[in-house]
């Protein structure tokens, strides 16, 4: 565990599971996920509550690591919490944003449109894939510079979950790391 920030793990709609890339880091580096009240039936104001009740309980500055749903989760919060408890964020990892604005995401996950579009007050990286059917590839880059985040392709890797076999990702944990180096060490 990390004495200088803390690592907050947002998985996306229906959790992720033992095979995901956020739990196997989570089991490796003791990163702690933020758990939800309702994994299947998502609300976006309960989860937006558990996010940043996260925040004010991380000990140190807080590094968000976010998965699908918890990409748009990490965007609504920055808009409409307390700019106080916003500032203890350092960086945020956003990995493969479920685009809830499409119809067929839409219909399963109400009330989380529309998608928070504004520039996030802290360092970013979205990482998304050419074949994610979550968010067709031009979506996932306009969403990355909407929120002035770097934009990372991780080529044709589907959701970026347990589906794409990544196992311990180790690429992610580097851009993860390196995002950590620039901004919470004081580089940025």
């Amino acid at each position: 565990m990390n004495k200088e920030y803390s690592v907050l793990l947002l998985p996306g709609w229906q959790n992720s599971d033992a095979d995901h890339w956020q739990s196997r880091w989570e089991q490796a580096h003791g990163y702690q996920r933020v758990q939800q009240h309702n994994w299947q039936q998502p609300l976006r104001g309960d989860w937006t509550v558990q996010l940043n009740e996260a925040v004010l309980a991380a000990p140190t500055a807080v590094v968000l690591v976010a998965h699908s749903l918890g990409c748009i989760l990490t965007a609504w919060w920055a808009r409409h919490a307390p700019p106080a408890v916003v500032g203890k964020v350092q960086a945020a990892l956003l990995v493969a944003p479920g685009d809830v604005e499409q119809a067929d995401l839409r219909q399963h996950l109400p009330g989380w449109v529309p998608i928070a579009r504004q520039r996030l007050p802290f360092a970013a990286v979205v990482v998304g894939s050419q074949n994610d059917p979550y968010c067709r590839l031009a979506r996932a880059q306009q969403l990355a510079a909407d929120w002035g985040a770097q934009w990372v392709d991780a080529g044709a890797a589907g959701h970026i979950n347990s589906a794409s076999q990544l196992g311990d990702w180790p690429q992610g944990h580097a851009l993860l790391q390196d995002l950590v180096k620039d901004t919470v060490h004081g580089k940025r």
